[in-house]
């Protein structure tokens, strides 16, 4: 009987276990594979070879890139080394990145762990960078002016709260869904509606002229948690237009 009651017992551990395990597979896309878009003159861009988790395009062309994020249970390619911001100008006919310079006291480098950005440009066109900072497993995000003919990110502050634009766009990474809400006067917020993806979304900028939506994606979760060098996790990027409308348009602008 005790036998009997033992075997059961591991019958319904395995049988959770292999719930559990292909409902987490399910939600990481395990097993999907990404059928290719390619674009014209796409070249490898020196110096981001570890990759970058968030960029941030100016309307004169200059490009931030957030580099070197460390996340629990994810690969780092340079673990060693603090986070950078990184600048390109695509104006250029062969554009290349420079490391920004941080400037101030107030922001410890060491642990500089940078995960998204985001610009905002003032009546007077200045130009500050907000970054979500991951130092020590916190979150803050850090406050940088940018001075472009020095070439440096003069640090601010550092504040734990973010400001929310009339509309606010939620990426769930594992839900592949993106949730939006109507931010009112009074800072409360009305859910609006859910989209629905076969991806796994996460990074979204705003186009602040069309209102369309440019969301970085992972097709196959499951590849960034367990790297293979040979068949390394892909990317995907996706165009929302109209996403108010009853029927939003969304194009694959480029997935590999």
């Amino acid at each position: 009987m005790a036998k009997l009651l033992a075997l059961t017992l591991v019958g319904l551990v395995l049988a959770l276990y292999k719930n559990h395990r292909s409902s987490y597979q399910t939600r990481l896309n395990a097993f999907r594979e990404v059928t290719p878009v390619e674009l014209p003159n796409c070249n490898l861009v020196k110096g981001i070879e570890t990759g970058a988790e968030d960029l941030e395009i100016l309307p004169n062309g200059l490009t931030f890139f957030s580099t070197g994020l460390k996340y629990p249970g994810i690969k780092s390619f340079d673990p060693s080394k603090p986070g950078k911001i990184l600048l390109m100008d695509l104006n250029k006919k062969e554009p290349a990145v420079s490391e920004l310079e941080i400037i101030g006291n107030t922001l410890d480098i060491s642990s500089f762990n940078p995960h998204g950005i985001s610009t905002f440009t003032d009546e007077d066109n200045t130009v500050y960078l907000l970054v979500v900072n991951h130092p020590d497993s916190s979150s803050t995000v850090e406050v940088f002016k940018f001075q472009e003919e020095e070439r440096s990110l003069l640090h601010l502050k550092t504040i734990t709260h973010e400001l929310l634009p009339r509309y606010v766009y939620i990426a769930e990474l594992l839900a592949h869904k993106i949730h939006v809400y109507e931010k009112h006067a009074n800072w409360t917020l009305t859910p609006l509606k859910v989209l629905n993806f076969d991806t796994l979304v996460d990074n979204i900028s705003v186009d602040p002229v069309t209102g369309d939506l440019w969301v970085g994606c992972h097709p196959n979760g499951m590849r960034i948690f367990f790297y293979d060098a040979e068949n390394p996790p892909g990317s995907e990027v996706l165009r929302i237009q109209n996403i108010l409308s009853e029927d939003p348009k969304i194009t694959v602008v480029y997935a590999e």
